[in-house]
């Protein structure tokens, strides 16, 4: 097969796929509708109950693969999120990740955990999700922006500081990380789609 042969970066192509993200109707829906849940109906996470929905809405509209939203709302809940996320602390995703399932099994939910803290602040925590992985890869090893080993991303504070060298390396300052998150997946699943 192949490997695709991606443009470098810009921040005319960034700001394409932002337009083209706009036109994405049911993806701009469910962001809205996630808005909505997450900063007016429930902003906190002080109840099962609010927390529960907010599990159950990502996992359908992400498919996130959560077998039992009531094990991660009730892991949720234990870690008292909302001081973390308050301060930005982005050491609260991989804490949200990790999940002790019955029997005593810790599943790793890291990209689930993620998009559960971006849907709180959007603006501090970027998505991590296998296509932002490969478009990633791909340009680490086509550009040599930053040195890395694949699992340094699924350490977010780590993640992170790859998309900060991301976004330097390719001059895309005036773009948020969740600007460029946007564009990662956007370019991942056309170069990178995924085999059913």
């Amino acid at each position: 097969m192949r490997k695709p042969n991606i443009s470098k970066p810009t921040p005319e192509i960034i700001k394409s796929y932002l337009k083209k993200w706009e036109t994405l109707e049911n993806y701009v829906l469910q962001e809205k509708s996630l808005w909505i849940l997450f900063h007016e109906a429930y902003p906190e996470n002080k109840k099962i109950e609010h927390i529960l929905i907010k599990v159950s809405c990502l996992n359908d509209f992400y498919s996130t693969n959560i077998f039992s939203p009531y094990i991660i709302a009730k892991h949720i809940l234990g870690l008292d999120v909302d001081k973390y996320l308050a301060m930005g602390n982005v050491d609260v995703v991989n804490k949200i990740a990790k999940v002790k399932m019955p029997g005593g099994r810790i599943i790793n939910f890291y990209s689930f955990a993620s998009k559960y803290c971006s849907h709180h602040r959007p603006e501090r925590y970027p998505i991590y999700d296998s296509y932002v992985e490969k478009m990633l890869i791909y340009f680490r090893k086509r550009e040599k922006f930053y040195r890395f080993n694949k699992e340094d991303l699924h350490n977010y504070r780590k993640f992170i500081e790859i998309l900060g060298h991301f976004k330097k390396f390719f001059g895309l300052y005036e773009y948020s990380l969740r600007d460029i998150d946007k564009y990662l997946w956007q370019a991942g699943k056309k170069y990178f789609p995924r085999k059913y």
